[in-house]
Formats: C-alpha cells, sequence, structure tokens
C-alpha cells in the first residue's frame, strides 16, 4: 500500500516549517522533504572552532509579550523554549560613515527611537515622531501584520515610495542616511523599493531586537521537534526533482532525485519560484506567468566574513553596526564600485560563554553580484553533495576576506592580531544552501511604480498546488511567517486561522 499525506511541503525554510506545523497542528497528516543535509533553509548554522555562527539570521524584531512575532511562535509553540538574549535598549543598530566617529543609534521603543535620535538631530524631533506614526500606520494596513483582521491590501499603501516619503519627512541629508541606513534588511534599494517593505522590515526591531543565543537554527529544530510530536515526517537529503501527474491530470505525487515517490492529496512550495517552475514542467504554466517571473531581477547577495577570534581580546557590543563610507552610499548601497569593495557592512559579534564581556567572534556581512562568482557557476558545494572550486576560487574569497578585514581595522584597530581563524560564504554558497537565485538574499526586487508584479497569490492555477517562502511577497524571518499562515488560510479557510489565533490569543489574556 502506497502512503498518502494530506500535505506534502517541497523545501523546510521557515515559510514550509510554519506552513508544515500549522496544518499538523489541525489533524493533517504532513511531510516536509529538505534536499541538504540542515534543515531550515536562511536558518542555518554552521559550526568552527566549536562557535556557532548565523548564516542567515542575526537578530529578530517583534519577540516581545502581545508583539506579533511572538504571538505567532506562541501559537506555533516554540516561544517558551527559544533562548534569546534582548540587544541594547537604547540602540540595537548603530550607523556609521566614514570617518565620523558618532554612531548614530536605531532605538527600541517608539519614543525611545524619538529620544535617542533626537540628541543628534534636535530640529528634527516633530519629524522624527511622524516618521513613526506612519510607519506604524502602512504595518496596520497589512493582512495579518497584527496577527489577525484585515483582509486584503490598500492599494495606496503599496505605491508609496520610500525615497520620496523619507524626503517627504526631512531636509536633512544626514538624518535621511541615518533613517534609511538598515536597509540592508531588504538589500539596499532605498530609491525604488515601496515604503511597506521599508515599514515592515523596521518597524519589528524598533518594537524589540533579539539575539538568538546559539544560533537562528534552534527555531527550525524546535519546529521540527514540534512536527514530529505531531505526527509529521521530515525528511532531509530528499531532493524533488519531478512533479507526478495522475492520468486525470491531477498532481499526485512528486519524485525525489533518488527515485523515492511521496503521494499527496495536497502539495505547498517553499523552494525558489525559478526551480519550481522547472519541476512542474514550463508547458504546464501560463505563458504570461512564467515570462512574469522570469522577468523578475534578483536581490543582490551578498560575501560574509566569520571571524573565529582569540579568547579575551575584542569587547563585546551588544548591537549591529552599519557602516557606509559615504552617506549619500546608503540610497543605493548594493550598487557598489568593485575597486572599493566594501564600501558598506554589517558587522555583528557574538558573545563569549566564559567571558561575556568580550566577543568569541565576529560577523560581517557586505553586498556582492552574483557576476563576481560567475566563472565558478557550475560548481555546487555542500555537505551533502561536496565538490571543490578549485585554488582560484580559494584565493579569490582570501583576497575578499582580507579586504574586508582592512576595512574593519578602521573601526577596530588591531583586529588581525585578535583572529584566530577566518571563515567565509559567497553568493554560490547562498545559492547551494539556501536555494536562492543567484545567491539572492530576500527574493526579487520590488518596485513602488509597479507593486503588484513580484507578488503572488499563495493559490496557484494548479488546483492542489499552493505556495510559501519568501518568494511570494515578503521575506525574513515575520514575513515568511505571515506568509505561511497566509497560505494555510488558503488551505483550511482564513475563518479557520483566525479562530486558532484568537483562541490563543485569549487564553494568552486569561492566563495573566
Amino acid at each position: 500500500m502506497k502512503k498518502t499525506y494530506d500535505i506534502l511541503i517541497i523545501g523546510s525554510g521557515i515559510g514550509g516549517l510554519v506552513s508544515a506545523l500549522i496544518l499538523a497542528k489541525e489533524g493533517l497528516k504532513v511531510c516536509v522533504l529538505e534536499k541538504n543535509n540542515q534543515y531550515g533553509g536562511n536558518l542555518q548554522t554552521f559550526s568552527r572552532d566549536k562557535l556557532i555562527f548565523d548564516t542567515g539570521v542575526h537578530y529578530l524584531g517583534g519577540l516581545s509579550k502581545d508583539q506579533n512575532l511572538h504571538q505567532f511562535f506562541s501559537y506555533l509553540e516554540i516561544m517558551n523554549d527559544l533562548q534569546l538574549q534582548k540587544m541594547d535598549e537604547n540602540g540595537y543598530d548603530k550607523i556609521t560613515f566614514g570617518d565620523d566617529e558618532i554612531e548614530y543609534p536605531h532605538a527600541q521603543g517608539y519614543d525611545n527611537f524619538v529620544e535617542q535620535l533626537s540628541n543628534y538631530f534636535p530640529e528634527e524631533k516633530e519629524n522624527l515622531k511622524n516618521y513613526c506614526e506612519e510607519i506604524q500606520r502602512v504595518c496596520n494596513q497589512f493582512p495579518r501584520y497584527n496577527v489577525i483582521g484585515k483582509d486584503n491590501y490598500n492599494e495606496e499603501i503599496l505605491h508609496l515610495n520610500t525615497k520620496r516619503f523619507i524626503e517627504s519627512i526631512t531636509q536633512n541629508r544626514k538624518l535621511q542616511s541615518v533613517l534609511l541606513s538598515s536597509n540592508f534588511l531588504y538589500a539596499g534599494d532605498s530609491e525604488n523599493i515601496p515604503f511597506y517593505v521599508h515599514a515592515l522590515t523596521v518597524n519589528s526591531y524598533i518594537q524589540s531586537a533579539y539575539k538568538c543565543v546559539k544560533g537562528g537554527s534552534q527555531i527550525s529544530k524546535l519546529l521540527i521537534r514540534k512536527l514530529r510530536e505531531y505526527g509529521a515526517d521530515v525528511h532531509k537529503h530528499s531532493e524533488v526533482s519531478e512533479f507526478v501527474f495522475n492520468e486525470k491530470n491531477v498532481l499526485s505525487a512528486v519524485k525525489t532525485k533518488s527515485g523515492k515517490e511521496y503521494f499527496a492529496k495536497q502539495f505547498i512550495s517553499n523552494i525558489e519560484i525559478r526551480s519550481l517552475t522547472k519541476i512542474i514542467g514550463e508547458d504546464r504554466l501560463k505563458k504570461s506567468f512564467l515570462n512574469r517571473i522570469l522577468s523578475w531581477e534578483p536581490v543582490s547577495s551578498c560575501f560574509s566574513v566569520y571571524l573565529a577570534l582569540k579568547p579575551q581580546t575584542i569587547p563585546n557590543f551588544n548591537y549591529n553596526i552599519y557602516h557606509y563610507s559615504s552617506e549619500e552610499l546608503v540610497w543605493n548601497a548594493y550598487r557598489y564600485d568593485k575597486k572599493a569593495w566594501p564600501e558598506t557592512y554589517m558587522l555583528s559579534s557574538t558573545l563569549s560563554k566564559y567571558h561575556p564581556e568580550f566577543a568569541e567572534s565576529l560577523t560581517a556581512i557586505s553586498y556582492m553580484d552574483f557576476e563576481e562568482v560567475k566563472a565558478w557557476q557550475t560548481t555546487v558545494n555542500t555537505v551533502a553533495e561536496e565538490h571543490e572550486r578549485g585554488k582560484q576560487y580559494e584565493k579569490f574569497k582570501l583576497e575578499k576576506a582580507e579586504k574586508m578585514i582592512d576595512a574593519l581595522e578602521k573601526k577596530i584597530p588591531n583586529l588581525r592580531d585578535s583572529i584566530k581563524n577566518i571563515y567565509t560564504s559567497s553568493p554560490l554558497s547562498y545559492r547551494d544552501y539556501i536555494g536562492s537565485f543567484e545567491g539572492n538574499m530576500y527574493g526579487y526586487i520590488k518596485s513602488s511604480e509597479n507593486p503588484l508584479k513580484t507578488m503572488v497569490s499563495p493559490r496557484t492555477k494548479i488546483d492542489n498546488l499552493f505556495l510559501t517562502g519568501q518568494s511570494v511577497n515578503m521575506h525574513g524571518i515575520l514575513g515568511c511567517t505571515i506568509g505561511a499562515f497566509n497560505t494555510c488560510a488558503e488551505i483550511l479557510g482564513k475563518e479557520r486561522i483566525d479562530e486558532c489565533l484568537t483562541q490563543m490569543i485569549n487564553k494568552n489574556k486569561s492566563e495573566k
């Protein structure tokens, strides 16, 4: 007898895992297939020198009591088991420009956010209040951003442009740059991107900002533990290579590279949307849909340098540093000059287990075009599928790491003397491990001129196939979590999802 699942989920990024758990909690028979050695997509971590390094999740927002991600994670029954460390309340992000020694803070809590920046821009206090009010207004217009309520997008909000909005808030060029400086979180295009992307991203961190102790992979581990408690099957090293349609032309199963077949009534894809179109077969898709997807431009990729430090050499800092070599770079930092790389970077530290006042490692990330690694694009190198990329590639990575350390030494003098070991990841690493097209960080570039072009319904033209993940609307932990609830609302009905979340909220209120 062949085993048939109610739901089969392809890919175990957070969108796939959250979708799986919502459905498993409803009593459905669920199976998740992951191609890699590690679950979690961007939640993956790696270990070197007995230290844990995050590949994608450097901090999380909205996790304090009653905030949206806290409520979603509470419903998923993982909130109480997360090991979190709250970041500096007076500056979870600190912004620096060129040789200017001032670190401009982004603080937690809207009043505090205004207060801290007013110390540097006293005449801009009212403008800062207006900025904060507008961010909250825009966020309130989004379906499920406040967990329950609001069914549809407000079309007018989608067309608001980030650049035009910021310029309307303040004429002060320095303050404009400070407000936009965490745009690394949506990949740097502050000229064309819709303001809602900026607002949704920034809002959750201003509400509250946390680091995951021991890395973001604890989120995927907790989700998988819960999935198994609810009877779901979860398999890694299971790369889906083919969709099987029955004699009535209904999607009935998937085949993996190893030849196994998995049957299900309904399917959710949490993999890159271009990869999905290849598996489905282009002849089964509408030409207009296919052309639209192929016309999307991927968000920039990045190059990361991970530094394992000698004990007790660099003081720990409980915030991220966003550095730009000039203020103007903030508007489109991903368009960098190769000769001057890195013109911008994000820097974070991890505190030492034994000497918490010191850092045990640093992670620095800067933009990188896929073009720079195109010479090695036919190679694949993961734990599941190991291949060397060759000496030229190793030389390329080492040169980039040296340039990054040169840049960091301007901020942390004598950093080199404190480094025990250097590790790196390039756009190829992100492509191979995360499965994103050309190693892009957050899906595809969104534009305020045509915001609907890159918005996709979770429901596809194949009746029993649904979509979730960062290719569908919003990226990030929160974006993909909300997206997973929206995908499941298509399967279970919006009323049922609202009912489940309302029960959880009421239960939490009664326990207070």
